[in-house]
């Protein structure tokens, strides 16, 4: 009764994609816990990188006062931490790497069921014509020429990133502040050029 009412609604196609959607995000960071966020050696890592962005940003707040010479020292004590920073945060993205197999493993696995539930078939409908380039991914394997029908990739790929982002912060599991910009390729250093 219930499975004929949800595939008799107007919108059932798209709940289906959100609601798998987000079980993937529940699976996936379960997964994250079991294998990385619950480790002593993540811990330690996270309060290193803690520990190390609030002596950096306490290191930076600057006194109009201080000599030339205490700058110099100065910019010598932010240089160390700044390179322990970037090798802790280093380190804390090459823990979780372990874990991203597993996780690319699940979302491919997903994403193949998904796939094959709906292939060729539009599950929504976006409000407006997007750019060319969105065109090519939200009607990506639809036949037809409305522009407006959006693919299960493509609102699978937006739910993904959106629902997996909010649920690292709600459970707590996002990157500390200090390893924002250093994961596998980080931002290069202005100063070293």
């Amino acid at each position: 009764m219930s499975s004929t009412l949800f595939s008799n609604m107007k919108y059932s196609d798209s709940l289906t994609v959100v609601g798998i959607s987000i079980c993937t995000a529940i699976v996936c960071e379960a997964i994250s816990w079991l294998l990385i966020y619950r480790t002593s050696s993540y811990k330690s890592l996270k309060s290193t990188i803690d520990k190390a962005s609030k002596k950096l940003e306490t290191m930076k707040t600057t006194d109009p006062n201080t000599a030339t010479i205490i700058k110099k020292s100065k910019t010598k004590k932010i240089d160390r931490v700044e390179s322990s920073l970037k090798e802790s945060s280093r380190d804390l993205s090459m823990f979780k790497f372990k874990s991203g197999g597993v996780v690319a493993l699940v979302l491919f696995m997903v994403f193949g069921l998904l796939n094959s539930l709906f292939e060729g078939k539009a599950v929504a409908k976006i409000p407006f014509v997007p750019i060319k380039l969105v065109q090519k991914m939200s009607h990506r394997g639809l036949s037809g020429d409305d522009m407006t029908d959006c693919s299960m990739a493509f609102l699978y790929f937006l739910c993904s990133i959106s629902i997996r982002t909010n649920l690292q912060k709600f459970l707590g599991f996002s990157p500390p502040r200090g390893a924002a910009g250093a994961g596998l390729f980080p931002m290069p250093d202005p100063k070293s050029n």
